[in-house]
């Protein structure tokens, strides 16, 4: 895998972290009186990114907003589940780059 693609999926999992901090938050605060949840986004400008290189995407700022409805648990909750099988799918992803690279090193006997 180029060094790119490993930008891209270090970095979403920097921007899937965040994510998950902002969504329990949200979850925590779901019985506050007037709370407003807040959302990240990062994905669109990530894959900007990664057309024009690995520094554009180390450059790459998640982007938060505020939502101007009453904050629903349940699409809170699908957030949470939805950001943590995605974090799993992209560690699983480099964790088999690794064994991949670690055999191209030893070789393969």
């Amino acid at each position: 895998m180029d060094n790119v693609s490993t930008e891209v999926m270090l970095k979403a999992l920097d921007g899937l972290t965040a994510r998950a901090e902002l969504t329990a938050s949200n979850i925590a605060n779901a019985n506050t009186p007037a709370y407003r949840a807040r959302h990240l986004s990062f994905e669109k400008s990530l894959a900007a990114a990664a057309d024009e290189g690995a520094g554009a995407v180390r450059a790459v700022q998640p982007a938060m907003s505020q939502d101007q409805h009453d904050m629903r648990l349940d699409l809170e909750l699908s957030t949470a589940s939805s950001t943590s099988l995605r974090y799993a799918a992209l560690i699983d992803i480099l964790s088999r780059q690794l064994e991949v690279e670690t055999l191209a090193i030893k070789g393969v006997n």
